[in-house]
């Protein structure tokens, strides 16, 4: 049985409302400050960022977010009986909603429908903590220790999980067939998967609507929308 794995970036989660960060109409072009938000020393460091980070949350569109047709397409390829496993950039969880098991989908960046403590650890619920700043509390702190919060996301200026690096590298070795998806490829060490997956003989497909620094090692490079390239391709696959 071929070994297909996946590596998803944000845009194959634009169709479900959320936006990408770096594409031509990416957040970070619209208002360049919004990137402070999810930075880790400005956010550590100053309250009013925290507080902005909060809000932003709160008006955020990840919790509301459903998994489109693309999402569902992986989805049924995975319960049509084919091994599979899918590395995701994404931290909205909707490979999971979509019905891919949890065992099956490696979230590199973590989970933004969680938050974590930054001292004593402590795991509970996004949904806990922004109905704490609805009821007033604007920078919600550890109920455990008195801690700071935040999402249990990788921000910016943190490292990746080594363990969890090492994982999604040894899918990538392991790979027979590699699509990469919607992703623009310029983050590391994320970006380096495909090249990897490549080096180790898969089969490389790229599908995604901009050039991205790994076109040439593609077996194959797909511009068109993901919501349609998606699933006619892992029909193919079949």
């Amino acid at each position: 049985m071929t070994m297909v794995a996946i590596l998803s970036g944000a845009g194959i989660s634009t169709d479900s409302g959320i936006p990408d960060y770096r594409g031509p109409d990416g957040l970070w072009r619209r208002d360049p400050g919004a990137e402070r938000l999810v930075t880790y020393g400005p956010y550590m460091a100053d309250p009013e960022i925290r507080r902005r980070s909060w809000r932003m949350r709160l008006d955020g569109p990840v919790l509301r977010a459903e998994p489109n047709v693309a999402h569902r397409a992986i989805a049924a390829f995975e319960r049509s009986g084919h091994a599979l496993r899918v590395v995701t950039q994404n931290v909205d969880g909707l490979h999971q909603a979509a019905g891919v098991p949890e065992r099956k989908v490696l979230e590199l960046h973590g989970s933004a429908r969680s938050v974590v403590c930054t001292a004593c650890h402590a795991r509970s619920s996004m949904a806990q903590a922004l109905d704490r700043v609805r009821g007033g509390e604007d920078d919600p702190a550890c109920r455990v220790c008195g801690g700071i919060l935040k999402s249990a996301t990788v921000m910016f200026g943190q490292r990746l999980d080594p363990k969890v690096l090492g994982d999604a590298m040894g899918i990538a070795k392991a790979a027979e067939v590699f699509l990469a998806v919607g992703t623009s490829l310029q983050v590391q060490p994320a970006a380096s998967l495909a090249g990897l997956a490549a080096e180790h003989g898969a089969r490389l497909i790229i599908v995604n609507a901009e050039p991205t620094p790994y076109d040439r090692l593609a077996d194959e490079v797909v511009r068109e929308p993901i919501g349609t390239a998606l699933p006619a391709l892992l029909e193919r696959l079949r």
